[in-house]
Parts: C-alpha cells; structure tokens; sequence
C-alpha cells in the first residue's frame, strides 16, 4: 500500500470532496511527514512506527476521520482550548477542511496514544 494508492483514491471523487480530503492529506503529512500512507479496509490512513495516527473517508454527502477518532473543539466546562475525549468517528461537511491547527492537535493526541 503506497501514497499512490491514496492518489487513485482521491482522484476518484468528485468537488469538494477531493478538495477537502487533500488538505487534510496535506495537513496530516505537515505533522508527520514521514508517516507511512495505506489503505486499510479501504480507507486511506497514516501509520507511524506500525500504529494507525490518522485515517479518512468519504461517506455520501459527508466525509469521516475513522482511525483517527473523534476529538471534538473543546466544549462548555472543559476549559477553552481543551479537547475532549476521544468519542469515536468523526463525519465532517464535505465542503469545510478542519483547521490545520485542529488537525495538529488531532495527531498529537493519537501520537500520544499510540
């Protein structure tokens, strides 16, 4: 499994799928760069050192972070700038990129997990 791989599976998907899904792509390889990109059950993701970080997918009308798992903006009571716990899937508007700084705090977590 190879980032050209990833490249078909992008390249598949129409406006502002593709869009959205390759910043996040790009976004993810700004932190870890030397992430090794896959395909897993068909879905792209991001391993480092054999451990999953970070994976996407395109669902419909919206667009999911499976590996990485949901981690919310932070929330009322949890202090402002504060995440969350990890809740499970994220599904995201196909046509709004996460903040590259969210994204950075993403894979912190998950590194820190991994």
């Amino acid at each position: 499994m190879s980032a050209a791989e990833i490249d078909e599976y992008l390249n598949r998907l129409d406006e502002p799928k593709r869009s959205t899904l390759s910043r996040l792509r790009r976004d993810i390889l700004a932190v870890v760069p030397d992430a090794e990109q896959c395909i897993s059950y068909a879905v792209p993701g991001f391993k480092v050192v054999g451990n999953t970080i970070a994976g996407f997918a395109r669902v419909q009308e919206s667009l999911e972070l499976p590996a990485a798992q949901r981690i919310g903006v932070s929330r009322a009571g949890r202090g402002a700038g504060r995440l969350p716990e990890v809740i499970g899937c994220s599904t995201l508007p196909v046509d709004q990129p996460l903040p590259a700084q969210l994204v950075r705090k993403l894979i912190a977590v998950r590194l820190s997990q991994a």
